[in-house]
């Protein structure tokens, strides 16, 4: 099992940027990463996510051009830079993997992944 541990939430204006952290406990071999969220009584959705097999990157519409992923290989973590920020944000996100290959429709389903961090919170103030 891949231990998941996520940091950097808080609270921002909007229009303010964010960075969330994700430490995996295993190198990123064979691995999907992906962000997703939650805000109070709604589902999770899927924000970003890295694809193992050609390691492309996939992002909800609502957050193209204002969220980046990127990846630190030597420290095993995964990074979401969050601009532009909008109360609309506004949820618990979370870090997910799931070893193997998945499409790029799968890599958008949380029921693909099998490990979770505990979330982080992100709070976007008007």
């Amino acid at each position: 099992q891949v231990q998941l541990v996520e940091s950097g939430g808080g609270l921002v204006q909007a229009g303010g940027s964010l960075r969330l952290s994700c430490v995996i406990s295993r190198a990123f071999m064979s691995l999907n990463m992906a962000w997703f969220r939650q805000a109070p009584g709604k589902d999770r959705e899927f924000v970003a996510a890295i694809k193992w097999s050609d390691t492309s990157t996939v992002y909800a519409d609502s957050v193209k051009g204002r969220f980046a992923l990127s990846r630190d290989n030597q420290k095993n973590t995964l990074y979401l830079q969050m601009n532009a920020l909008t109360p609309d944000d506004t949820a618990a996100y979370y870090c997910a993997t799931k070893i193997g290959v998945g499409s790029t429709r799968q890599v958008q389903d949380v029921a693909f992944y099998s490990d979770w961090g505990q979330g982080t919170q992100v709070t976007v103030s008007s």
